[in-house]
């Protein structure tokens, strides 16, 4: 466990020092909005709702940016990583005294929170110049550098008294400017070399659970400790009516004791094991949470003599005891968790770091969100210590299991590992020998473990499609529940999803061949409990803030990833006369979570099947009852139970594991832009309108309950893809698509016509049937476009790897081609965003939907030429695709 280096090298206490002394300054920064923005908004006249965003960006751009940062490190050394960003930070902050708009100051922000991402810079540097006898003090000295908050709180309203806001803002950037030329002049890098890895070793950690594990830890002793430092004012004036001042001393006491004790935390870890300071973290935290769990509480017992009265209360001194204790042992736990990193993962201490810290910045964004919501719904003050309650009981049990089960381990083998292979894949649900076009094999056993995996996967994929587009039904309902949101702010929101599930799909495209597909399946249904579990809090007040509102339509984007990677997986079971049925299966009976959500989740908000937990419904002006909770909490008991039938249930495929850099070459194959050009047609027209319809249909026809019908167009898209596999395996992907393309051209001039007609009698009637055929001839699009990928593949591979055996090319064809798969699906995604946003600003701007259709009538005709001249014509660069 512990390093054999016992002795430090010259300057490693240089290096200690001058990290320290700059992750200070940058955490001081990190922080300088939550002071100065309060004279700057009163300034430029902002929101309450834009001024929390601005508060809040740097915190989350922090966070993201510290594992691509660790990288950094690792690949090139603290001392320029750390210099260079100094030098950004103080340039983004001196920004902000130029700002003359606010989306001048949001990307000053988005620039500002690169400082919050020095800790994983730091942390990879001074890992490096110390041994592991001494590490854990060593980082432990280097947190503490988290004083910089209370610098920050300190100095900043003296500095804003004096200066003003912007020359606060040029004092931090110029002492910001110059220690990061002091950095660059006076730091120097350990004399061992830097290990020369490439990107997918580096990343290769994050296919390891023990890195997420770790994660949940520091989610919990960093994330909830930034998250009560900037709840804990708000607290105590709202629950004991002390005034701002008190509030903030006391909120001192509790910050203060975790930083400080953080070099503590170090040294203990040194000393005594970080497991061993872990759990002394663990379990101080949970009972100090439960004490603050309890709300204040009346009884009445019925007595031998009568009625006997007592309450039980917390007062204000027992309650500063116990968050100082609280802060405390965070301040330990956060010194322990990062004693680990450089013991398991001595070479990427940077990538490992900056994931864990990044999780950790998150849990300080989120929480605060999750405080508010929790008041809002359950009505307790004490609620925010209930949730932190739950996530140190998980943390604890899960750190039990790991080291329990890592004990086992060692006790049978006889031997001491050190290690803790929690959750690790058992054998037997690894595939090591998976030959589907081999046709004896294939009879035997390769159907039943495919069909297996595939029926698994379907109703994965259904809840994934649910959760992705709920919100476009929640969306058309918020207006009738008190959210005073305007038409474009409405459509931003149907639309955000679609931006984050394509983004997302982007990388799960990737994710299968690294991780597994069992592994990837189970963790991305999931994921799908965090916005089905939040929506079903937020959407009950009508005072949620629209930034709130924003975040949890990103978050629904996760099902929509999902769908690139199940789409991989599902690609690698089966053989190449099978691959478009199987395929279309999976993705046709996967595209109905859409129509099945636009069809229970209408029902499910007007009974009050969960209101025995979350209480009262809203009331429309109509004097209609309406559970809108209900569209996020009824998918929560089907997430849990697909969950785990894919952990238990699927297979992992030993052949199908390659790196990112394997499947990198993609992006240099012309056929994988082609037909993300051609899936954008089908299925980002197919996801896009589903999206849309809801909100198009009550802007443009609103004495038409037009929620009642919705459901139709995915149901008939989403059956036409799955049956329809079979006609593109026999006539030809590329012959069927051509065909598809003629047919929606051919919709979208119908739906031109009616609206043109729309004042007319029937007009909707003949815009909703028009919405049908699109639905349906996409869906079949979908599926053919899916064939042709494994076709051109295979042609593709065998032209451009003449020297590899037939047994080469097939794998990697079938890599290729898994890759297209999962990467033209995340390319049409962007459709679900940009199909949306298309209708709501033609109407903002015309107040009418023409002009999308025009433009999706070009891009239609474009795809039609696409489709022709590489792949359906007599001369076509692949044939076989036909």
């Amino acid at each position: 466990m512990a390093s054999t280096e016992p002795v430090s090298p010259p300057g490693s206490g240089q290096a200690l020092f001058l990290s320290t002394l700059a992750f200070t300054l940058c955490f001081a920064v990190w922080t300088l909005l939550s002071i100065i923005g309060i004279p700057l908004s009163k300034e430029l006249n902002l929101s309450d709702t834009e001024l929390a965003l601005l508060i809040a960006t740097p915190v989350l751009t922090g966070s993201i940016s510290r594992p691509v940062l660790g990288i950094l490190t690792d690949r090139f050394g603290g001392r320029p990583v750390m210099g260079i960003l100094l030098l950004v930070s103080a340039s983004c902050v001196y920004l902000l005294t130029l700002a003359h708009s606010y989306p001048m100051l949001l990307l000053a922000a988005l620039g500002l929170g690169l400082a919050g991402g020095a800790f994983a810079v730091g942390t990879a540097y001074v890992s490096r110049w110390f041994g592991g006898d001494r590490q854990g003090t060593a980082l432990g000295v280097f947190g503490a550098g988290n004083m910089g908050s209370s610098l920050t709180n300190f100095a900043a309203p003296l500095l804003l008294v004096a200066l003003g806001w912007q020359g606060t803002a040029q004092v931090y950037a110029l002492a910001l400017a110059l220690m990061g030329l002091g950095f660059l002049v006076f730091a120097r890098d350990p004399r061992h070399p830097t290990p020369s890895l490439t990107l997918s070793q580096r990343l290769a950690p994050m296919a390891d659970l023990r890195v997420w594990r770790f994660s949940l830890y520091y989610f919990f002793v960093f994330g909830a400790f930034v998250a009560l430092a900037l709840w804990l004012p708000h607290y105590l004036m709202r629950v004991y009516g002390v005034s701002l001042t008190t509030a903030g001393m006391i909120t001192l006491l509790f910050t203060l004791p975790g930083s400080l004790f953080r070099i503590l935390g170090g040294w203990l870890s040194d000393r005594y094991g970080a497991r061993r300071v872990m759990y002394w973290t663990f379990i101080a935290c949970l009972v100090c949470t439960f004490l603050l769990s309890y709300p204040p509480t009346e009884y009445r017992i019925q007595g031998i003599d009568g009625e006997l009265r007592f309450s039980l209360i917390m007062g204000l001194p027992p309650f500063v005891l116990l968050i100082m204790v609280l802060g405390f042992f965070m301040s330990l736990g956060k010194a322990a968790v990062f004693k680990h990193i450089p013991t398991y993962y001595p070479e990427h201490v940077g990538a490992v770091g900056g994931v864990v810290g990044m999780v950790g910045g998150l849990g300080g964004f989120f929480l605060p969100l999750t405080f508010g919501m929790l008041n809002d719904v359950v009505g307790i003050w004490q609620s925010c210590f209930m949730l932190l309650f739950v996530l140190v009981a998980g943390a604890l049990a899960w750190m039990h299991y790991a080291i329990i089960k890592a004990n086992r381990v060692e006790w049978t083998e006889q031997r001491e590992t050190g290690d803790l292979p929690e959750l690790s894949t058992p054998s037997k649900l690894v595939l090591q020998d998976w030959r589907p076009e081999d046709t004896d094999f294939w009879e035997q056993q390769g159907r039943a473990i495919a069909r297996r995996n595939l029926w698994i996967s379907i109703p994965n994929l259904v809840l994934a499609f649910s959760v992705w587009m709920v919100w476009s039904v929640v969306v058309a309902r918020l207006p009738q529940v008190g959210f005073n949101y305007n038409a474009n702010q409405l459509f931003w929101l149907a639309a955000l999803p679609g931006l984050s599930g394509a983004t997302l799909r982007v990388f799960y495209s990737f994710m299968v061949p690294i991780f597994g597909g069992r592994r990837w399946t189970a963790f991305s249904t999931a994921s799908l409990l965090l916005p089905a579990l939040w929506i079903g809090f937020a959407v009950r007040n009508p005072d949620t803030p629209y930034l709130v509102m924003l975040v949890l339509a990103l978050l629904c984007g996760f099902g929509g990833g999902n769908f690139a990677s199940s789409m991989a997986n599902i690609s690698f079971f089966f053989p190449k006369k099978e691959k478009g049925a199987a395929m279309g299966l999976n993705a046709g009976l996967g595209n109905l979570g859409v129509s099945l959500m636009q069809f229970l989740v209408p029902l499910v908000i007007t009974t009050g099947v969960f209101a025995f937990a979350v209480g009262d419904p809203q009331m429309t002006a109509d004097g209609e009852r309406l559970w809108l909770q209900n569209a996020g909490f009824v998918w929560v008991p089907f997430i849990i139970a697909a969950t785990v039938a894919a952990w238990f249930g699927m297979n992992d495929i030993a052949s199908a594991k390659s790196s990112f850099q394997d499947q990198a070459v993609i992006f240099r194959r012309k056929h994988n832009w082609l037909m993300c050009v051609l899936y954008t047609g089908t299925f980002g027209s197919f996801i896009g309108f589903a999206a849309a319809f809801p909100l198009l249909s009550s802007h443009l026809f609103p004495e038409v309950d037009a929620l009642k019908l919705a459901f139709l167009g995915p149901l008939l898209g989403a059956l036409s893809r799955a049956f329809s596999g079979g006609v593109s395996d026999r006539l030809g992907g590329g012959r069927v698509t051509f065909w598809v393309f003629v047919g929606m051209i051919a919709g979208v001039i119908g739906l031109l016509w009616f609206l043109d007609q729309r004042d007319q009698p029937g007009a909707f009637v003949g815009f909703f049937v028009c919405f049908l055929w699109l639905f349906l001839v996409s869906g079949v699009g979908n599926s053919s476009t899916f064939q042709m990928v494994p076709a051109i593949f295979r042609h593709e591979v065998a032209r451009l790897l003449p020297d590899q055996d037939v047994r080469q090319q097939q794998l990697e064809s079938d890599r290729e081609a898994a890759a297209v798969v999962g990467f033209t699906s995340a390319i049409a995604a962007y459709g679900a965003f940009f199909i949306p946003k298309a209708f709501g600003t033609a109407l903002d701007l015309t107040g009418g939907a023409e002009p999308a259709l025009y433009g999706f009538l070009l891009f239609y005709v474009l795809c039609l030429g696409l489709t022709w001249f590489y792949y359906t014509r007599k001369k076509a660069e692949i044939p076989r695709a036909c």
